[in-house]
């Protein structure tokens, strides 16, 4: 997959998984890497999947209609990426923490609903339930900071209260931090996720 490896001054610090929002680069979040945490190292990874000439990380049918088959099949292509990523630059699989905006909010929840241990903790910008009727790994000690808007269009707040349910009923400890922005990404949430990220890890 194609992506950008930037080693960080602390080795100890969590690695951060970057993961764009439709349409976006892997250059996108690299800001964000640097408000959350500027010595960390970041693995930042670019959608596979081409929609329309925009980049995701797997297919929909429609607006907010996942491909399910797509979905499974990109998960794992994703967490099998990581485990190849972790050993061609040196980092500790085990200390990663996820970084997602949007569609790359969605594919860092699919992560944690399918692959116990992949991720150490998670800043999910906007993400909606990946999927429904499976059953979540244990995820005890996997702190997660969802943001999310309390008049987004593309992402009800119907689904922010169901994924923080699934995600707690499975043990992770879940902050919600509400805007009334739509579904843009304000400096304000990255704020947010910020003092979270500081006082979590």
């Amino acid at each position: 997959m194609k992506h950008i490896f930037k080693k960080g001054t602390d080795a100890n610090a969590p690695v951060l998984l970057l993961l764009h929002g439709t349409g976006g680069t892997e250059r996108d979040l690299l800001p964000l890497a640097d408000r959350i945490s500027p010595a960390s190292s970041v693995l930042s990874v670019r959608g596979n999947v081409v929609e329309n000439g925009m980049q995701r990380y797997f297919r929909r049918l429609a607006e907010g209609v996942f491909d399910i088959e797509d979905l499974l099949f990109r998960t794992k292509e994703l967490n099998d990426f990581l485990d190849t990523a972790a050993q061609e630059h040196g980092f500790d699989r085990n200390n990663l923490v996820a970084i997602g905006y949007s569609n790359g909010a969605n594919i860092a929840g699919s992560l944690l609903f399918h692959y116990k241990g992949t991720l150490r903790g998670a800043i999910l910008h906007h993400p909606m339930v990946p999927i429904r009727g499976v059953e979540l790994p244990d995820l005890t000690g996997v702190p997660c900071f969802i943001g999310a808007g309390s008049n987004d269009p593309i992402c009800a707040p119907q689904e922010t209260e169901d994924l923080q349910r699934l995600l707690s009923e499975a043990g992770a400890p879940v902050t919600v931090h509400w805007e009334q922005y739509g579904h843009q990404l304000t400096s304000s949430e990255v704020a947010a996720a910020a003092a979270w990220y500081n006082e979590t890890f």
